[in-house]
């Protein structure tokens, strides 16, 4: 069976601390509790989680949904978050982990992106020139979802045209976000095959498209 790989890059650092921190970890649990109800979610989604603070880190590797063990993420009470140093692994991780088709072997297929961030990165020129390295791993879909105040969204929009904003980091907003992810990977899984980008579901009233 082919492989849908979904990468999530998390931001957890001093911004999150708190309520919005526990947030993402009730709302991830809830995103895989969803997909393993899905059979065919359960037979091609593979999940990875890189975490981003002061450093970059493969909290968990690519890892099919029906294994997947999902530990409580933390995060320090101040510190920088440098998504740049992020996308970077990403790029490295996914060049190893994605299967390429061949004569032999069907590859995987077009991998998701979905990072999540509650502020602009502080490592910018990092981030620029992290942007064309990702973007040549041609991803089916890249979501960029600001929560809260973000003076830089000009930045998530070099690095995709699909950037939403919460307007603010609690509990059921978050959640609403990961359930449109859920939705997001869904219908990955159904377009596959045909070559296109990965359409976007409608968002939720908590989610506003950045045009």
């Amino acid at each position: 069976m082919r492989r849908l790989p979904v990468y999530l890059l998390l931001d957890t650092s001093g911004g999150m601390f708190g309520e919005p921190i526990q947030a993402l970890n009730n709302a991830l649990s809830g995103l895989i509790s969803t997909l393993r109800t899905d059979p065919m979610a359960l037979d091609t989604v593979w999940v990875s989680i890189i975490t981003f603070n002061r450093i970059a880190e493969e909290l968990i590797p690519l890892t099919e949904i029906g294994s997947f063990q999902l530990p409580e993420i933390t995060c320090p009470q101040s510190g920088p978050r440098h998504t740049g140093r992020a996308l970077q692994l990403l790029y490295d991780n996914a060049t190893r982990d994605i299967i390429k088709g061949n004569e032999n072997q069907k590859g995987d297929w077009k991998p998701l992106l979905f990072l999540f961030t509650k502020g602009a990165p502080n490592d910018k020129v990092d981030f620029v020139n992290a942007i064309p390295l990702i973007k040549s791993i041609n991803f089916g879909a890249i979501v960029s979802c600001a929560a809260g105040y973000l003076k830089d969204e000009d930045l998530l929009k070099q690095l995709s045209e699909n950037v939403v904003h919460l307007d603010s980091a609690d509990t059921h907003t978050i959640k609403q976000f990961f359930k449109w992810v859920s939705d997001t990977i869904e219908q990955g899984n159904k377009s596959q095959g045909t070559g296109e980008s990965v359409p976007l579901p409608p968002p939720p009233a908590e989610i506003t498209l950045v045009i």
